[in-house]
């Protein structure tokens, strides 16, 4: 059999015009950089290839160039459908530009997708989206004006609306591994997450397209443990190993930790306490909705003070977190090396996450409070000349049994609660109609979503409702019967001496 070993300007020279590629990761973890660069320079030297679809799951970069923003050049994509935009600003500025056609569909849908491609499926029929600017009713997650094809569908099915999404072949996919042989089979023991790569390689084997992955090393045919191979060489048809260690990196964040690989367990650290302050205030308030044993998903920003507020207050083993990458158990970590654990009980591939997640896995999820309006809808996917995206926020909002939205009640002195925000990313409709308990936790106050839309439920110590809270908001929020005044122990310095799931006294 021909050796599948080749350079990555070998294999990116097999992809054509008009292509619809895939590209594999999360943030830096699982990234192809070396495969992503050799696409650029060959486009940069020969100007070819012209004219690709880009398809991806979750935001694939740093915000400074490294990931999908490799590709981000007029002529070389046409067309791109991600689940975050955020980490690529120069891809993001074509769309907002109106240079490009662009979409932003749920990070778990587009990972679902890729299964559904492979089986030839015409397409995904799911209730996640429903409600928000991912409906066809409202916007059908085109980001400008430029994009006009319909991949979303309203589909009605006994009684019920659901969201049609339709799937397409992909004739080219860009994915990781550590070790590769000479037939193509691929295992993934130094990765700190399997992702969606072996989803991505038959969905393209299958689509009759070229599946390229990038290794750390290749291995003589026949030593790889088959239990270990990840990717299949019957799915694979180039073996590219990384030029150069930053095209390989672990992570964004580093090059290499033994703890993300999970091959070994390092000592329960402490987290450092957090300043007190405007966030730890609101962490704290949030992290008290949390009960024993409940089965965590935790976003970025303000929500991943509640780990180091559960880490103050001696309950985080009381608690099982999970990442949207597909990591149940263990200690997330944050920044460019976000979706990685140490400690990790398990690592499971992303699609299988985002099925423990739409099938009610997650007990409860912390998530940001970027925007809010009187009906309770919340954006944090869009926001004037800001295309931030979804990412998985979708899925694990609409889906999680109880949400919390957790941030600061203002945003550098400028309003977050509006009458109406910018995009629907959570739809308080939908959540009404499922019955599904929703707070928003700021350091201020607390309101809840009721029939009627936000109600105010709690306010801090000392502040006045209409000085400190009415006059910073857009709209007046209807007060419950019942308004309550936050613990003050929220608000003082040390542990508060939390019992998850019971009062503070």
């Amino acid at each position: 059999m021909k050796s599948k070993i080749c350079t990555s300007a070998e294999a990116v020279a097999r992809i054509r015009d008009g292509d619809t590629i895939a590209t594999g990761g999360f943030v830096g973890v699982g990234f192809a950089e070396g495969l992503a660069i050799a696409l650029e320079e060959r486009f940069l030297a020969e100007g070819r290839p012209r004219g690709l679809t880009l398809v991806y799951a979750a935001g694939q970069g740093d915000g400074k160039g490294r990931g999908i923003d490799h590709l981000a050049h007029d002529g070389l994509v046409r067309r791109v459908i991600g689940g975050h935009w955020g980490l690529a600003p120069r891809l993001q500025r074509l769309a907002l530009d109106n240079r490009i056609e662009g979409y932003n569909l749920p990070q778990g849908v587009i990972t679902h997708l890729y299964r559904d491609i492979a089986a030839h499926k015409p397409a995904q029929i799911s209730r996640v989206g429903l409600g928000t600017f991912v409906d066809p009713r409202r916007g059908g997650g085109k980001v400008n004006a430029r994009t006009t094809d319909d991949l979303v569908e309203v589909f009605r099915y006994g009684g019920n609306d659901y969201l049609l999404y339709k799937t397409f072949p992909i004739h080219a996919g860009l994915i990781r591994g550590t070790t590769g042989d000479a037939e193509g089979n691929i295992t993934m023991e130094r990765e700190a997450l399997t992702l969606e790569a072996q989803a991505i390689a038959m969905a393209v084997h299958n689509s009759g397209g070229l599946v390229i992955v990038q290794v750390e090393r290749t291995a003589e045919v026949g030593a790889l443990h088959p239990r270990q191979v990840k990717i299949p060489g019957v799915l694979v048809d180039c073996v590219v190993v990384a030029e150069r260690p930053e095209h390989q990196m672990q992570t964004f964040g580093r090059q290499f930790d033994a703890g993300f690989a999970g091959s070994v367990r390092l000592p329960r650290a402490e987290m450092a306490p957090m300043a007190m302050g405007e966030r730890k205030i609101a962490a704290r308030r949030a992290t008290m909705e949390l009960r024993e044993g409940d089965v965590v998903n935790l976003g970025i920003g303000c929500p991943e003070g509640v780990a180091a507020v559960a880490s103050e207050e001696g309950v985080d083993e009381s608690l099982l977190l999970t990442t949207e990458a597909g990591v149940i158990g263990g200690v997330p970590a944050g920044g460019l090396d976000f979706g990685a654990a140490v400690n990790a009980h398990a690592v499971i591939d992303q699609p299988n996450q985002f099925d423990f997640y739409d099938g009610g896995g997650l007990d409860a999820a912390v998530l940001g409070l970027a925007q809010a309006d009187r009906q309770g809808n919340v954006n944090v996917s869009r926001f004037g000349s800001r295309l931030s995206g979804a990412g998985g926020f979708i899925n694990i909002s609409q889906n999680a049994g109880r949400v919390v939205f957790v941030g600061t009640f203002l945003a550098g002195g400028a309003k977050k609660f509006v009458r109406e925000v910018e995009q629907v990313t959570f739809s308080a409709e939908v959540a009404l109609q499922r019955g599904q308990p929703v707070l928003y936790v700021t350091e201020r106050c607390v309101f809840r979503l009721a029939a009627g839309g936000l109600e105010l439920i709690e306010i801090a110590p000392g502040l006045d409702l209409e000085r400190d809270i009415a006059a910073h908001m857009e709209f007046r929020p209807p007060v419950s019967p019942q308004l309550r005044t936050m613990d003050a122990r929220i608000f003082q310095a040390g542990p508060m001496g939390l019992v998850l799931g019971k009062p503070l006294e």
